[in-house]
């Protein structure tokens, strides 16, 4: 009989093993469920701005490539467009995981089914509107039948500055004709003399007036009060795959930010040094600008949202977009 006793025991054992076992797999799955692979590289676009130094002073000191790689990323390219849009259409190709770029580019993508969200902000105001010298500017009414040059179509500047022209009673591409054009365009527009006026982001209004060809008249935040730039924007795949990589990419934005404040001199040198720019025309722009850097996403909500609304009324996109589709807050902590 002892034989037998032993054989029972073994047997329930066994069956106690197999039903804990069982309970430790999901329901209704057999197989572990994948973890998603390493991301071996992380692509940045960004644009010749002051506005997003920090992205410039990042990617100049290797800091993306220093914090990103205890997350196994091998790899940081970043790639430079003239403005907006077409760092949009670059996105959603699929061709970028991260971008600084104008809010409004981000919503008119959005609308059109770009996978991405704002996590953050980049920068507030720092645009101005520059006229040629002998313009006699007297106010917005001063304006008709002017030629401005702008960022295309569905940039924030090109959204600011239309708003900004009915708001005073302009109709645009009526009583005031705008032009897209690339930042490096519209400059050389104003300087030939082949348009009357620009607006467009540091460092480019000081390019012109520190040549003699022209006066800011209006700084963005005169047509509209502390607005919203340029954002952070990210992919929902990075977002869904990587959380760590994108809370890592703005702990890093704002130690490029913190880092520029405290040495303004040498941030402009290494922005003229990647970008091209005179460097006479950055410090100048940074000391004349009305923008400021805050990645703080909450502050930015209201402005976008009022983006939303104002795209829909210009017809850029078919419906205002709700918050919800346009961010995702979970990541930014206050320090």
């Amino acid at each position: 009989m002892k034989p037998m006793r032993i054989t029972a025991v073994a047997l329930l054992a066994i069956a106690l093993l197999l039903i804990t076992a069982g309970c430790t797999q999901p329901s209704g799955t057999t197989t572990p469920v994948p973890t998603a692979a390493p991301l071996k590289e992380l692509r940045i676009g960004y644009q010749p701005s002051t506005h997003q130094m920090a992205a410039i002073t990042a990617i100049s000191k290797g800091w993306w490539q220093e914090d990103l790689a205890r997350f196994g990323v091998e790899k940081v390219t970043d790639k430079v467009f003239p403005s907006g849009p077409p760092e949009m259409q670059a996105m959603q190709a699929g061709e970028l995981d991260v971008a600084y770029v104008g809010a409004a580019p981000v919503l008119t993508s959005l609308a059109t089914g770009l996978d991405a969200k704002i996590i953050a902000g980049v920068n507030t105001q720092g645009s101005d509107l520059v006229v040629r010298n002998d313009l006699a500017y007297t106010g917005p009414a001063s304006l008709k039948g002017a030629t401005i040059a702008t960022f295309p179509v569905g940039s924030i500047q090109d959204t600011v500055l239309r708003d900004w022209l009915k708001s005073n009673n302009l109709t645009p591409d009526k009583d005031v004709f705008i032009k897209g054009m690339t930042p490096g365009d519209a400059v050389t527009a104003i300087l030939s003399g082949a348009v009357d006026g620009i607006f467009l982001p540091t460092p480019s209004p000081s390019t012109v007036v520190n040549q003699g060809k022209g006066k800011v008249v209006v700084q963005s935040g005169e047509m509209y009060a502390n607005h919203t730039c340029c954002v952070l924007v990210v992919s929902g795949k990075l977002i869904r795959e990587h959380p760590e990589i994108v809370r890592q990419i703005i702990q890093t934005n704002d130690r490029a930010v913190v880092w520029n404040q405290q040495n303004l001199d040498e941030a402009a040198k290494i922005y003229a040094a990647k970008t091209g720019a005179d460097l006479a025309d950055v410090t100048s722009s940074l000391a004349e600008w009305d923008g400021s850097w805050d990645s703080d996403p909450n502050v930015i909500v209201s402005p976008v949202l009022d983006y939303a609304k104002i795209q829909y009324e210009l017809g850029f996109i078919k419906k205002p977009l709700t918050k919800e589709e346009i961010f995702d807050l979970s990541f930014y902590q206050k320090s």
